[in-house]
C-alpha cells in the first residue's frame, strides 16, 4: 500500500455516496488513484478507482471510465468484477470493483517462484477467465505476474485484474486499465512490438509469465530495441521445467501466432484434468530426484534420530529454518526494493525430533544456542546483539557480542583503523558464517558517509546514507548475494532528494516524436522527485521507436517508475498525425457496434468478414457548430463519413432537427441498413488488416469551405489540413479520435 498525501483525491476516513468509507490508498497512476474502501451498509471491501482532479472534467477520460464499467458484463470468478461509476458532489468520477485480498504472482516470483503443480492450476484458472473475456472480444494485452492475484493465496482462486479493454488515440486516453504495457516487454507477445494483438497474444503472455514465475526470475529480453526484437523472435528457454508444464508453455509461447495454441479454450483442452491436484492434497507433477542429504549425525544422549521425510512431498524442497528475506524499505529520499528468498541453504543433517515436528507443522524450530567458533565455553547471550556504526564525523564504533576471538579479529579488521567499542565473547542463536558474512557487509558500507548495523540473533538491520546511486547499489548488491540468505535482513539506504526537470524528459520525447505529439501526463511543476512516476502518452510510427523511447526515459529516470503508453500506428495514419496541430479534446465521442444485430463492441476490435458499425454521440450541451467525421484506413485512404457528397449536412442544428438531449448519429452502417438507405458500410477483409483511425473534428465554423470527395488519399487530406491550419482557419477546433483494429481471428 502507498502512503497517503494531502494532495490525494480522498483521505482515509472519507465517506463517499453515504456508503463507501476510504480505508487506505492502494496506488497511484498517471491519471488515476486506487483506494481500498468498505461499504458502511454491507461491510464488503471494494477497490475504488478515481480519476485525478485534472482529468475529471475531460470527456475523453470519462468515456474510458464508462467503457471500463462495461467490463461488469463479463461474469467469471477468474476476472475481477466491476460494479458501476459514481460521481461526487464536487465532480470526481470513481469506479467500484472487487477488492482481491492475496499475493500477486509478482510477489511469488520475487519470493523464488512457485511449484509446477500450482502453476498448472493457475494456468487453467486464468485460461477460464481469458475464455470468458475473449468470448466478448475483450483482449487483455498486458498480462504479467502483477496482473494475477491469488485470492487468499490459493492458486485455484487466481483472479485476472487490470483489463486494458480499449485504446483511444487522444493523449492520455490509452489502455483503460493496466496502463503499463511498455514496461512489460518481458511478457509481451512478439506481434505486440508491431502494435498488433489478439487473443493469441494473451495466450503467449500467460505462458511467458507462468515460465517466469516457475523460475522465480523476470526474463531478460535485452537492453536495447534490437535485442528485444531478436529475443522475441526466439522461443523462450524452458530447460529444466518439468513435464507436462514444459510442453504446455512451449505450445503457448511460439513466436509465430499461428503456431501457438489459438484460444484460451485450446489451452484448457491441452491440460489433462489429472494434472491438477486437489487443493487439499496436491501431488508432484513428476517424480523429482531427491536432493542429496548429509549423513545423519549420531543422536545425542537421550534423543532419537528423526526419520527421513516421506517420499511424495511437494517437488519444491523444504528449506530448513526460515528463508532469508531482504526487504529494503526506504523513507522519503530513500530507495525501496524487495528481495525474498535467496539461494537455498546447503543440505542439512537429519533434524532432531523437535526440528522435524516444527517442519511438519510449518513452525520454526527452537534453535540450539551456537557455541563459540573456537569451542571455548562462553556465556549464553539471549538475545545475541551487536552494533556497528559510522557517525557523520567519520568515527566508527563496534560493540556487543561476538561468538569467538576469530570473529572479533575479523570484524575489527573489517571496520578499519580507529574503531572504538567493547566486544564480549558469547554463544547465541547466530547464523552459520556469522563473521564472514557480517564482515562483507561492513566492508561494503565503508565508503558511505554514515551508516548503522544492528544484529539481534539472526536478524540484521542496515541503515545508511549514500552520496550516489553507485554507492547505494554496491551495498545492495552485497545484501542480495546467496551467502546472505542465512540472515533475516532489512536495509534502508537513503539518497539526497534530487529532482529531475520535466524539460529533460521533454527533450527525449522531442527526439523520438515521429507520429504526432508525445506528451507527459501530469508533470510536476517543480520536477520529478525520487519516487514520482514519469508517465508518457501519444503515438509512434513503429515498435522500435517505442522500445527506444522507453529505454531512454528509464535510463534518465534513475529508478523512478516509468509508464510509456505510446500506441504504434501505421505510416499512413502518422502522415495525418504529423500535420495535425495540437488540438484540445472536444465533446464528441465514438461508439462501436457489430453487424445487423448491432452488438456493442467496446474494444473496437473486428475480425475478417465482420461489419463495423460506427455511431458518433453529440452531448446535450452541443447545440450549434459543425462536425467532421473521417476514417483513415490501413491502405492510406481517407473516407469522409460526415459530411460527404451523399450526406452534405454538417451543422449541429441541421443534424439535430430540433431534437434535444444527447444525440447518436450513425456514420457507418450495418449492411442491411446501407442496402436500404444507400449509406456507407464496411466489412473487414484480409487484405487491409491493422489499425484504422476515426477522426472527430468539432468547431464553431465549417472545417472546410466546401465538401471534399467521399474518398481521397491521406497525403491530399493532410495537405489540406496543414493549409487550413496555416491560414488560421482551424482556431477553436477540437479533436477526438479512436482506433478501430481489424485482424484475423
Amino acid at each position: 500500500m502507498s502512503q497517503s498525501r494531502s494532495s490525494d483525491t480522498f483521505q482515509p476516513g472519507d465517506l463517499l455516496n453515504n456508503t463507501y468509507r476510504i480505508e487506505s490508498l492502494l496506488g497511484r497512476g498517471g491519471t488515476s488513484e486506487v483506494y481500498r474502501a468498505r461499504s458502511e451498509i454491507s461491510g464488503r471491501l471494494v477497490a475504488l478507482k478515481v480519476l485525478k482532479s485534472e482529468f475529471s472534467a475531460d470527456k475523453s477520460y470519462l468515456v474510458l471510465m464508462t467503457r471500463e464499467e462495461q467490463m461488469r458484463d463479463i461474469r467469471h470468478d477468474a476476472v475481477v468484477r466491476y460494479s458501476e461509476n459514481h460521481r461526487t458532489p464536487d465532480g470526481h468520477v470513481y469506479l467500484i470493483m472487487d477488492y482481491i485480498e492475496g499475493p500477486g504472482l509478482d510477489e511469488k516470483l520475487r519470493q523464488g517462484g512457485m511449484s509446477a503443480d500450482d502453476l498448472l492450476t493457475v494456468t487453467a484458472r486464468v485460461s477460464e477467465g481469458l475464455h470468458a473475456a475473449h468470448s466478448r472480444n475483450v483482449v487483455h494485452r498486458d498480462l504479467s505476474p502483477d496482473n494475477i492475484i491469488l485470492r487468499g493465496g490459493d492458486p485455484a482462486q487466481a483472479v485476472i485484474i487490470d483489463f486494458g479493454i480499449a485504446k483511444d488515440e487522444n493523449p492520455g486516453a490509452e489502455t483503460i486499465v493496466g496502463n503499463e504495457f511498455a514496461g512489460k516487454y518481458a511478457y509481451a507477445a512478439p506481434e505486440q512490438l508491431s502494435g498488433k494483438s489478439d487473443a493469441r497474444s494473451d495466450i503467449y503472455s500467460l505462458g511467458a509469465l507462468i515460465l517466469a514465475t516457475y523460475r522465480g526470475k523476470v526474463p531478460d529480453v535485452g537492453r536495447n530495441p534490437m535485442e528485444v526484437i531478436r529475443a522475441k523472435n526466439l522461443p523462450p528457454d524452458t530447460e529444466g521445467v518439468p513435464e507436462p508444464l514444459r510442453t504446455l508453455i512451449e505450445r503457448m509461447t511460439q513466436p509465430d501466432p499461428d503456431a501457438r495454441l489459438q484460444t484460451a479454450l485450446a489451452v484448457l483442452e491441452a491440460i489433462d484434468p489429472s494434472w491438477i491436484a486437489p487443493t487439499t492434497a496436491r501431488r508432484p507433477l513428476t517424480e523429482q530426484p531427491k536432493p542429496a542429504t548429509a549423513k545423519p549425525a549420531a543422536p545425542a544422549a537421550g534423543k532419537s534420530a528423526t526419520p527421513a521425510p516421506a517420499a511424495g512431498k511437494s517437488a519444491a524442497p523444504l528449506i530448513g529454518g526460515i528463508a532469508a528475506a531482504l526487504v529494503v524499505a526506504a523513507g522519503i529520499g530513500g530507495w525501496q526494493f524487495g528481495l525474498f528468498g535467496g539461494a537455498p541453504k546447503a543440505p542439512q543433517p537429519a533434524a532432531t525430533a523437535s526440528t522435524a515436528t516444527a517442519a511438519s507443522t510449518g513452525a520454526e524450530p527452537a534453535a540450539e544456542p551456537a557455541a563459540p567458533d573456537s569451542g571455548a565455553a562462553a556465556p549464553l547471550a539471549s538475545p545475541f546483539v551487536l552494533r556497528a556504526a559510522k557517525a557523520a564525523d567519520g568515527t566508527t564504533s563496534l560493540s556487543g557480542n561476538v561468538p569467538s576471538e576469530e570473529a572479533r579479529t575479523a570484524l575489527t579488521a573489517a571496520m578499519g583503523a580507529g574503531v572504538s567499542g567493547d566486544l564480549s565473547l558469547a554463544s547465541g542463536d547466530v547464523p552459520d558464517g556469522f563473521a564472514e558474512t557480517l564482515g562483507t557487509v561492513l566492508r561494503a558500507l565503508g565508503p558511505l558517509p554514515e551508516w548503522q548495523v544492528q544484529v539481534q540473533d539472526k536478524t540484521l538491520s542496515v541503515t545508511g546514507r549514500a552520496t550516489s546511486d553507485a554507492e547505494r547499489q554496491s551495498v545492495l548488491a552485497v545484501l542480495q548475494t546467496p551467502e546472505m540468505a542465512v540472515w533475516q535482513a532489512s536495509a534502508k539506504i537513503d539518497l539526497p532528494t534530487l529532482t529531475l526537470p520535466s524539460a529533460s524528459v521533454e527533450e527525449v520525447l522531442a527526439k523520438h516524436t515521429n507520429c504526432g505529439p508525445l506528451v507527459l501526463i501530469d508533470p510536476p511543476a517543480a520536477g520529478y522527485g525520487p519516487q514520482d512516476q514519469i508517465a508518457v502518452t501519444g503515438t509512434v510510427a513503429d515498435s522500435e521507436t517505442r522500445v527506444a523511447l522507453t529505454e531512454e526515459i528509464t535510463a534518465l529516470a534513475k529508478g523512478r517508475p516509468v509508464v510509456v503508453d505510446a500506441e504504434v500506428l501505421n505510416a499512413k495514419v502518422c502522415t495525418v498525425e504529423a500535420r495535425l496541430p495540437r488540438l484540445p479534446s472536444g465533446p464528441l465521442s465514438v461508439n462501436f457496434l457489430t453487424g445487423d444485430q448491432l452488438v456493442p463492441n467496446p474494444s473496437g476490435r473486428y475480425y475478417v468478414n465482420e461489419n463495423p458499425v460506427i455511431d458518433v454521440t453529440l452531448p446535450a450541451s452541443v447545440e450549434d457548430g459543425y462536425i467532421w467525421v473521417s476514417v483513415i484506413d490501413v491502405s492510406g485512404n481517407v473516407y469522409h463519413l460526415l459530411p460527404n457528397l451523399g450526406r452534405p449536412e454538417a451543422s449541429v442544428v441541421g443534424l439535430r432537427k430540433g431534437l434535444p438531449g444527447d444525440l447518436s448519429l450513425r456514420v457507418a452502417y450495418s449492411l442491411s441498413e446501407a442496402k436500404a438507405n444507400g449509406q456507407i458500410a464496411f466489412t473487414v477483409d484480409d487484405s487491409t488488416l491493422g489499425k484504422t483511425k476515426i477522426l472527430l473534428l468539432y468547431s464553431k465554423a465549417p472545417v472546410f469551405d466546401e465538401l471534399r470527395p467521399t474518398t481521397e488519399s491521406v497525403e491530399g487530406f493532410a495537405e489540406s489540413l496543414a493549409q487550413r491550419a496555416g491560414e488560421g482557419k482551424l482556431s477553436g477546433l477540437s479533436l477526438n479520435s479512436r482506433i478501430l483494429v481489424t485482424e484475423k481471428r
